[in-house]
């Protein structure tokens, strides 16, 4: 049996950035060599944070929230990879050069094996496919259930209601929208995008949107996925455009792909009059409301909504179990698009690898 004093399980953003403040008495646990997650995001670059972060870009403890972004804040997160190469790009998201630099800065020696569950004696016992585990203390950094090509399990999930723990309904997030049978025309615009401002509830995203054969995507669908539940979705397919005075038909005069425009005058049953007299469309076009029938699911998701309740935790430790800590992706705690969801995983990291250091 491995004996050591903290076991992190999950070798993600969260465990990873975790591990880098133990200098030793420490075992990280993850199924995977390479953190797959890190390594895939942003399209290979590994959009890390953003340039302004605050409670107001996350579902969940607003408090808490906001208490740990102020413990290690995005400046802080910057700080941290200031020897690497990034720059800030679209809506303000910092971007590495390569995924392959946040690897090498974060990764480190692992366990390479399965997890199987944990017990707790005077100890904890994890149980692993390479054997057992002996811990004082466990911190559960296995992330959500989405993209599960990158290794994701519901591991994190059972360990903690192993425990007693409870969790918040787990969902896709920032994941494409499906549609319902009157939307269909959309699905002919396969690879068509276009800026627009999306809106539900009182969020709303201003940004490009995405056809696809299996409905609609892009990063302003991804925002509103996150805090779309039930219910619809209103997009302004015309969030700049000022109406001229012309005698161009509306298909030949607005600022939409003409592919875009034929179907959905054909689908309406518009015809493609003067921009003038074409009211009743550019108010469509405005203020086009829709319900999606669901999201593209899990394996599309690039994120999991939900998790482990944050109100059983005393900061990030176990209300239940003394000793046992829970941090990342795998809490009931998920940001928008954009940087948000790293900079939560470091933020709760460094929150926990400093009140380890100090207690």
């Amino acid at each position: 049996m491995i004996k050591t004093k903290i076991a992190i399980l999950g070798a993600g953003a969260s465990g990873l950035f975790l591990a880098k403040y133990f200098k030793k008495d420490f075992l990280l646990v993850d199924s995977h060599e390479i953190p797959q997650k890190i390594k895939i995001s942003g399209g290979g670059k590994c959009n890390f944070t953003n340039e302004f972060v605050s409670k107001e870009n996350y579902l969940g403890d607003k408090n808490l929230i906001e208490k740990v972004l102020k413990h290690y804040s995005n400046k802080d997160v910057l700080s941290f990879f200031s020897d690497i190469k990034y720059k800030k790009l679209k809506n303000n998201q910092y971007f590495a050069s390569n995924s392959s630099e946040i690897i090498k800065k974060l990764n480190q020696k692992k366990l390479i094996a399965n997890i199987i569950n944990v017990q707790k004696k005077d100890d904890f016992i994890i149980h692993t496919s390479k054997g057992d585990i002996q811990a004082q203390k466990v911190i559960v950094a296995t992330g959500g259930v989405s993209y599960k090509k990158t290794g994701a399990t519901d591991i994190g999930y059972n360990i903690a209601k192993s425990f007693g723990h409870s969790i918040e309904n787990i969902s896709p997030s920032l994941v494409g929208l499906t549609l319902q049978k009157d939307q269909f025309w959309m699905k002919n615009l396969s690879g068509v995008s276009t800026k627009a401002v999306c809106r539900v509830g009182d969020k709303t995203f201003k940004d490009y949107i995405l056809f696809s054969h299996k409905g609609i995507t892009g990063p302003a669908i991804l925002n509103v996925s996150l805090y779309w539940k039930k219910g619809s979705v209103v997009i302004d397919f015309l969030p700049d455009f000022i109406i001229p005075k012309s005698n161009k038909t509306i298909s030949n005069l607005l600022p939409l792909p003409k592919r875009f425009m034929t179907e959905f005058l054909k689908a309406h049953n518009f015809p493609d009059l003067n921009i003038l007299k074409s009211k009743k469309i550019l108010q469509l076009l405005r203020n086009y409301e829709f319900s999606p029938a669901g999201t593209f699911g899990f394996e599309k998701a690039e994120v999991t909504r939900g998790g482990v309740k944050t109100s059983e935790l005393n900061g990030f430790e176990s209300k239940i179990v003394s000793g046992l800590y829970f941090i990342g992706e795998v809490l009931n705690v998920t940001g928008e698009l954009g940087g948000y969801n790293f900079q939560w995983c470091f933020s709760s990291a460094k929150y926990v690898a400093d009140d380890l250091l100090t207690n």
